[in-house]
């Protein structure tokens, strides 16, 4: 057989109420009655070791104690595959008292039939139905517990339900505020990391079911689902109780007894009265014969011994141990012993699981924190890249500047420009300012503004002299007259000029006036 990968025993820690304290619109408790009908159709007159049975094994689409749920296509799909399984006590496997025969489906409160096709897309709560058969030569006292326990006058009154047991490998998680129990009301966590985060604190896997105060989570089981069996207990996970069986107790085989017939009145027929007597020879007798031996003397002998449930070991008195089977005990200190071997294992799990979850804190914590400080430093290299792109940016800003000042206020060539450049460009301002006064020494006759100034003056000058030489060379326009008397001026003057030592001829008037008429300075005109 393939093992699954979880089981589940939806058993439960509350011991039953003859009505259910959960008054919710969905939950009534239904007459034992509504049951009769799944009954299985078992010929108890020939099989009088039969004890026919019917009960709820479980509430679809609605969340149980131990934190399970099934919905209504899984409900659909696996419930055939009940029959035929074991029925064993408080899902002690070794304890098998009979078999499942049959599997429907019923209204949950009210157990009406329903069809397999109207419970698959069902989203509001139902019940798996099953009907099954209990050995009595297993544990003929249990079997009369269980039908005790249909008897509205017995304080065992519904004392006895079904709780069932599933193999699964895949679940969902389900998501209900506190208190809520429909899975219809809830929210489906599907994703595997998300499962994977939350499964912890499930109550399959040892947590409380809960993540947050008003929230409370549960286990959807889905996928490959195969039920096991159902065990018979006090404690129901679901909302489920009691355990049906027929109105009238099946007919026992008639037994010839060694003895006197002083002992009954009708040696040939078995009254109802006897038939726990009858019972009892039956199974007696079927183990002397076992055994080849012969113990006649107690084939008449009415066994008194009861199986009774202890729940306490204050229970355990002589007057009790008088009265119930060593069974009884013995599943006592076994239930003890298995409690606390529980307990131990759970606390055991608890503290590993507290013990990895601190570890993967730490872990967690600490691959943060490394991530947090790679963050950081890859931060401070962007910051200190960006600081030193903004700092040259601002540097080549305050070079442009200060050499666009230059170009604006000289006359600068290439040569001019590289000079300045390698001189001012790692300046701060206070440095610039006493370098620019340097250079505004050093290139005062580059000065845009000196050179103009230069200019106008130069063009002033230029206009004034300019001005003067068109002054002196006016021409003067003289007359016959005005030119005769100034060349005898100019003649006379020249015989006064002339120096005692050196007396010279003295021109004749004619010469005179061929000097200073010459013919070379008139145009001469025929009349």
């Amino acid at each position: 057989m393939k093992k699954q990968k979880f089981e589940t025993t939806f058993a439960n820690i509350k011991i039953r109420p003859v009505v259910s304290e959960e008054k919710d619109k969905y939950l009534s408790v239904a007459s034992l009655d509504k049951l009769k009908k799944f009954l299985p159709e078992i010929n108890t007159d020939d099989n009088v070791d039969l004890l026919p049975v019917a009960f709820d094994a479980c509430v679809v689409n609605r969340v149980n104690k131990n934190g399970d749920v099934i919905d209504g296509e899984t409900a659909a799909k696996i419930a055939k595959n009940f029959v035929n399984k074991p029925i064993n006590i408080e899902h002690n496997r070794k304890q098998v008292i009979g078999c499942i025969v049959s599997a429907s489906f019923s209204k949950f409160g009210s157990n009406e039939s329903l069809a397999e096709i109207d419970v698959k897309s069902m989203k509001t709560p139902f019940n798996i139905t099953l009907g099954g058969v209990i050995w009595k030569v297993v544990d003929r006292d249990l079997a009369d517990q269980i039908e005790e326990s249909n008897d509205p006058t017995s304080e065992n009154y519904m004392s006895i339900s079904a709780s069932w047991e599933l193999g699964f490998n895949d679940f969902n998680i389900i998501v209900l505020d506190n208190g809520e129990k429909n899975i219809e009301n809830g929210m489906v966590v599907s994703d595997a990391q998300q499962i994977d985060k939350l499964k912890n604190n499930l109550r399959g896997f040892g947590g409380n079911g809960k993540i947050d105060n008003d929230k409370s989570i549960y286990r959807q089981v889905l996928g490959k689902v195969v039920p096991l069996g159902v065990g018979f207990t006090l404690n129901p996970a679901a909302d489920v109780q009691g355990v049906v069986t027929p109105e009238e107790k099946p007919a026992v085989l008639q037994l010839k007894d060694n003895k006197s017939s002083e002992d009954s009145e009708d040696t040939g027929s078995v009254t109802s009265e006897n038939t726990e007597k009858t019972e009892d020879k039956i199974i007696e007798s079927s183990e002397a014969s076992e055994n080849n031996t012969s113990h006649e003397e107690e084939l008449n002998v009415k066994k008194e011994r009861i199986y009774m449930k202890i729940t306490k070991i204050e229970d355990i008195t002589d007057a009790l141990l008088k009265e119930v089977t060593a069974s009884s005990v013995a599943e006592f200190i076994s239930e003890e012993l298995k409690k606390a071997s529980d307990q131990f294992v759970s606390e055991k799990a608890e503290k590993e699981n507290e013990l990895k979850a601190a570890n993967e804190k730490i872990s967690t914590v600490t691959a943060e924190h490394e991530a947090v400080k790679k963050q950081v430093e890859e931060l401070s290299q962007k910051l200190a890249s960006l600081e030193a792109e903004k700092e040259a940016k601002a540097k080549e800003e305050t070079f442009n500047m200060r050499m666009a000042s230059f170009d604006e206020e000289y006359d600068l060539e290439d040569e001019d420009r590289k000079v300045i450049a390698k001189a001012i460009k790692d300046l701060d301002e206070k440095s610039f300012e006493d370098h620019k006064e340097t250079l505004a020494v050093l290139m005062k006759e580059k000065k845009k503004s000196y050179k103009k100034a230069m200019s106008d003056k130069m063009q002033k000058e230029k206009a004034e002299k300019s001005a003067e030489t068109k002054a002196s060379e006016t021409p003067v326009q003289a007359t016959t007259q005005e030119v005769v008397e100034q060349a005898v001026d100019n003649g006379a003057k020249a015989s006064i000029e002339i120096p005692n030592s050196a007396p010279a001829a003295q021109p004749s008037v004619k010469e005179k006036y061929a000097s200073a008429f010459g013919f070379d300075g008139f145009e001469l005109t025929k009349k």
